[in-house]
C-alpha cells in the first residue's frame, strides 16, 4: 500500500481510549465560480472511488470492541460530525493486519474536515494501534483481512 503523510489520519496511533485520529484532513472550502450566485457543492466521495485504509497494526487487549467511524465536520476537532461509515469490531478480530470493510471514501464527504473516530466499548485498551489514511489502493492478502 502507498500512503501519503499528508493524507494519513493515524500512523500506528495507540488507541487506548475513545479518541479521534491524530490527524484530520482539511478538504478545503468550495469556491464560487466567476458570475455564480453560490459556492460549488463538493463531495469528495463521489466519482472515481477514493481508496481509504483503516488497519490494525498491533493486537488490541482488554476492551470489548472498537467502533471505527469515518466522519466529516465543519470543525477541525470533528465536533458535530456527520458519520459517513461505521464498523464495530469485536476484540477477537482486532489483530494485526485486520482491515475494516471501509475500502473507499463514502459519498457525503461534503464538509471541510475529514477524519476517523475510534470509540472503545468496555474497558480501555491496554494495547492496540491503528494506521488509517487515504491510500493509492489497498493490499488484500494480509492476514486477518
Amino acid at each position: 500500500m502507498i500512503l501519503s503523510a499528508q493524507q494519513l489520519f493515524s500512523d500506528d496511533q495507540a488507541v487506548t481510549a475513545t479518541a479521534i485520529s491524530t490527524n484530520v484532513v482539511d478538504l478545503g472550502v468550495a469556491g464560487t465560480p466567476y458570475g455564480a450566485a453560490a459556492a460549488l457543492n463538493q463531495d469528495k466521495g463521489k466519482g472515481t472511488p477514493v481508496p481509504i485504509l483503516v488497519q490494525v497494526t498491533e493486537d488490541f487487549a482488554t476492551l470489548t470492541s472498537l467502533t471505527v467511524t469515518v466522519e466529516v465536520s465543519a470543525a477541525a476537532g470533528l465536533t458535530s460530525p456527520v458519520v459517513l461509515a461505521s464498523e464495530v469490531i469485536p476484540v477477537a478480530d482486532l489483530v494485526a493486519g485486520k482491515q475494516t470493510f471501509m475500502q473507499c471514501l463514502p459519498n457525503g464527504a461534503d464538509l471541510r474536515y475529514l477524519g476517523v473516530r475510534y470509540t472503545v466499548t468496555g474497558s480501555n485498551a491496554t494495547a492496540g494501534t491503528i494506521t488509517a489514511g487515504v491510500s493509492m489502493g489497498n493490499q488484500t492478502n494480509v492476514t486477518g483481512a
